[in-house]
């Protein structure tokens, strides 16, 4: 790929992913009256939602006031991660290094009483991955390492940390049982692998803690109503596929019915309230809990639920007209049904978020929001029988999302890729190693394509940023997992603009906006021959 290609597309993901000043949120909150009373209330989804746009090392005053219930949540959130939305996450020890650190700047006492408040698997797979604990008296180890409560504890890379060894010191001390549990389960990782003796397949110790550690995680979360990435990359992908018989008709799919059938609808119950404290402060709580997701949701880290986005006032009232209408009629005829509709909303969103890409980055939660809502819009639009307005009271969204979907990858993505194999056939440039990459385009491409996979050309596709940016940007966002039209599809003629934000997208919800796709397709030859 040329340097000027690849240095175009890093800033053109640079733009796409700026958020507010984070310095100045963190200071809002921390500002934020009665804020010890505040943070305890918080759901670890908001409170992860402050990490991840302000920084671990930045949050340490508001690490220090979550509960740790509040504390074993957000980790299930922030110690997974994987390379791309779709494939299983793994379990990030470092991650859990950086958190050790931020604890412990309260003190290795306090950090020692909050790991003791954790699941000791957590805490044992990711100090196993940093040092092999072993008996002292064993005479095993080339003497490096230290002594920590009758244990040697040996690093496996680098140097241990002192605040590794200070909070392990202070776990000894206060909470003898649950030390000795962590070093007992450390040391059990740290034996030697068995003799392959090729009689089995066994996970080797190591690989099974983390299976284990891995399945219990999966199993809170689907209760709490997540989506594992394979769970969500498969019920999209099925979503891609026509009916047998009717091509328009969306087939059950057994993600979702699984989904539907395990989690628990149950809100979490309201905290404890505390007898001692005096009448006015539940009052003083909800007061401050309420300051804070102020806070945030007017620097934009928090947004409404999709079902509230969708029946309220926008300043873009046409956007999913169908779909608001259908659950405008839903909320004024059938409570139940709205409720259901709203977690159905729920589920797509968190499905777009586990399972998809935009721009090849990672959905944000309002634009998962807006996506699931454009796609039931699409679905809507074009449904193969004529909807009354109450069609929603009887008929699920995760259907009516399919049919959407199906549209968005036949009618735009396959479509996308079709035309521009065509394009690139007869394309032709003087300058030769241009040439070669459009001749690597369009063989990847049309592999790809047959598979129905157009985005895996990605890479390839950069060829066409060196002879025109906006097409470039336009085609990358319509040969895409999930589909949208960038800016660059409107700026045509001789006076487009040669730089285009990559942020510059809208998700497609409309027929209308189909037939936008369909014409700048229709130009791609001129724009790309000038």
């Amino acid at each position: 790929m040329p340097d000027s290609v690849r240095e175009r597309r890093r800033r053109a993901d640079a733009l796409s992913s700026r958020t507010p000043d984070s310095p100045d949120l963190l200071a809002r909150i921390l500002d934020t009256p009665h804020l010890e009373r505040a943070v305890p209330r918080l759901q670890p989804e908001v409170l992860h939602r402050v990490i991840q746009h302000c920084g671990l090392e930045a949050c340490s005053d508001l690490v220090a006031l979550a509960t740790p219930a509040q504390l074993s949540a957000v980790f299930d959130l922030d110690l997974w991660s994987s390379r791309r939305p779709g494939l299983q996450e793994q379990f990030d020890a470092d991650r859990f290094g950086v958190w050790l650190e931020v604890l412990a700047q309260s003190g290795a006492d306090v950090a020692a009483n909050r790991l003791a408040a954790i699941d000791a698997a957590l805490v044992i797979a990711a100090l196993a991955k940093d040092m092999r604990v072993i008996d002292p008296a064993a005479g095993v180890g080339d003497g490096s390492g230290c002594d920590v409560g009758g244990y040697r504890l040996v690093p496996r890379r680098g140097q241990l940390s002192d605040t590794l060894v200070e909070v392990l010191a202070a776990l000894e001390k206060e909470h003898h049982k649950y030390f000795h549990r962590v070093m007992r389960g450390c040391r059990k990782l740290s034996n030697s692998a068995p003799e392959v003796d090729g009689l089995d397949n066994l996970l080797a110790d190591d690989e099974q803690a983390l299976f284990d550690l891995a399945s219990d995680r999966e199993l809170r979360r689907e209760k709490q109503g997540f989506l594992s990435s394979p769970q969500a990359a498969a019920f999209l992908q099925m979503s891609r596929q026509p009916h047998p018989d009717r091509e328009c008709m969306p087939l059950g799919n057994p993600v979702a019915a699984a989904y539907f059938r395990s989690i628990e609808w149950n809100a979490p119950p309201p905290a404890a309230p505390d007898d001692s404290a005096p009448g006015a402060a539940g009052v003083v709580d909800e007061g401050a809990e309420f300051a804070v997701l102020a806070v945030l949701t007017d620097a934009g880290v928090l947004t409404q639920q999709p079902y509230a986005l969708l029946t309220g006032a926008t300043e873009d009232a046409p956007r999913f007209s169908h779909l608001r209408r259908h659950l405008e009629c839903v909320r004024d005829r059938d409570h139940s049904a709205a409720s259901l509709r709203g977690e159905e909303l729920l589920f797509l969103a968190n499905a777009i978020v586990a399972g998809s890409s935009v721009q090849a980055r990672p959905f944000t939660v309002q634009e998962a929001s807006d996506g699931a809502a454009a796609v039931c819009n699409l679905g809507l639009q074009n449904w193969p029988e004529t909807l009354t307005d109450d069609f929603l009271v009887g008929h699920d969204l995760v259907h009516v999302f399919q049919a959407g979907w199906r549209i968005l990858h036949r009618d735009v993505c396959l479509f996308a890729a079709e035309r521009l194999i065509a394009v690139l056939r007869d394309l032709r440039c003087d300058d030769r190693v241009i040439q070669a990459d459009l001749n690597k385009l369009r063989i990847e491409l049309t592999r790809h394509w047959r598979l129905g996979e157009p985005w895996r050309s990605r890479e390839a596709l950069d060829a066409i940023a060196m002879l025109d940016m906006p097409a470039w940007l336009a085609l990358a966002g319509l040969l895409a997992e999930f589909p949208v039209m960038h800016a660059g599809i409107t700026a045509s003629g001789p006076s487009r603009p040669r730089s285009i934000s990559a942020s510059a997208f809208e998700f497609i919800s409309d027929k209308s906006q189909i037939t936008t796709v369909e014409d700048f397709l229709r130009s791609l030859p001129d724009a790309l021959s000038r």
